[in-house]
């Protein structure tokens, strides 16, 4: 079976600097917000020359965080809506009804299904305050337009950055465009952890001063909270194992880079509508090589019979969701269409290019009828 992605295979490239990693944080005997974190912290700001990191327990919690501080410094308010893509991972949604805001729903471009920034203005109201963009799949949502609608109206930009570390826009890295990122060291992102990770990246130093306090439960001096905190802290010993893969995360994107391309340019099937190739390649670290064709199901049990997993991101729409029923009437039609119809590809950067040229073979041979 080709695994949609060998996560021990990954890690088994650094497993001695991991063990290392492990034992350096062992043997100090401290283990919550000391050292490791710091240094990590310093190696995300040069990475994504941001003045300001805060290592966070997950990548929710960094968008989490991020809205809180902003309703602490009076930028948000309760009942106030965020823009937000609606075939987005239910996180970023979770992050803003977590807040008392109130999410608004906006279609995706159907080239390459991020945000589709020609929409937002009218969806803007009096209410509006944060335009929320998902690099999706690790792919760069950014453009002048949105840049002039947020001055227009004076609205902070967020990036959910959960899956497009090392992606560029015009030269500037993602989580360095927006107001604030969110970053999810998920182990299954293209800079994962060995567990639940996250970070905020900002040029805003009273927001980073407001979430690094909240996320330590409020507090800027230990038995003193100042705001209603989270308990929302790296450990030590994952900013560890980060630091080390965070060294090798270039060249694991340019092979992803090159699988991705390999991918467009030798899949020839008509019955399946291939990712759009951005001009500029530095905008896409292919996290999820995402593919879309009508009878969705049965090419995936087409390609389960020849031995590749494939995953279905997203199944299930977030206004589809049980948890968000009362969204559930928006008019979102080319968002459900999506959400029935595109599968992802195994893509990694430890892939055989052998059993990636048997993929497109077995994919070039599938036939609908």
């Amino acid at each position: 079976m080709i695994k949609f992605l060998d996560l021990q295979k990954i890690n088994a490239q650094y497993e001695q600097e991991l063990k290392h990693a492990a034992s350096s944080v062992i043997d100090s005997g401290w283990y919550l917000l000391g050292n490791r974190v710091k240094q990590f912290e310093k190696e995300l700001q040069a990475y994504t020359g941001t003045k300001n990191a805060i290592a966070v327990g997950n990548g929710l919690d960094a968008l989490r965080l991020i809205l809180k501080a902003y309703l602490e410094m009076g930028v948000l308010n309760p009942g106030d809506e965020v823009i937000v893509p609606a075939n987005t991972y239910i996180a970023s949604v979770l992050a803003i009804t977590d807040n008392s805001l109130v999410p608004v729903f906006v279609e995706p471009d159907r080239n390459n299904f991020n945000l589709d920034i020609s929409r937002i203005d009218a969806s803007i109201t009096e209410r509006t305050k944060a335009i929320m963009v998902v690099h999706l799949y690790g792919r760069v949502c950014w453009s002048k337009e949105l840049e002039n609608i947020a001055r227009k109206h004076n609205l902070k930009i967020i990036e959910d950055n959960a899956q497009a570390l090392g992606a560029n826009w015009n030269g500037i890295p993602t989580g360095a465009i927006g107001d604030a990122a969110g970053f999810s060291f998920y182990p299954g992102k293209n800079l994962g952890a060995l567990g639940d990770a996250g970070a905020v990246t900002t040029d805003d130093d009273g927001l980073a001063k407001i979430i690094r306090a909240t996320a330590n439960y409020g507090s800027e001096e230990k038995y003193k909270n100042k705001y209603l905190g989270l308990n929302s802290r790296m450990d030590e010993i994952q900013a560890a194992f980060l630091s080390v893969k965070l060294k090798y995360l270039d060249t694991e994107t340019h092979q992803r880079r090159y699988i991705a391309h390999y991918y467009s340019s030798e899949i020839d099937n008509k019955s399946i509508t291939l990712p759009e190739m951005p001009v500029d390649t530095t905008e896409h670290v292919w996290h999820l090589y995402v593919i879309k064709t009508r009878n969705r199901d049965r090419l995936q049990c087409y390609l389960q019979d020849n031995n590749i997993q494939t995953l279905i991101h997203y199944p299930i729409p977030p206004y589809e969701q049980e948890a968000y029923k009362k969204y559930g009437d928006c008019n979102v039609e080319f968002t459900n269409n999506i959400h029935q119809e595109v599968l992802s590809l195994p893509i990694s950067p430890v892939m055989d290019m052998d059993d990636v040229k048997f993929i497109v073979k077995v994919i070039n041979n599938y036939r609908e009828d």
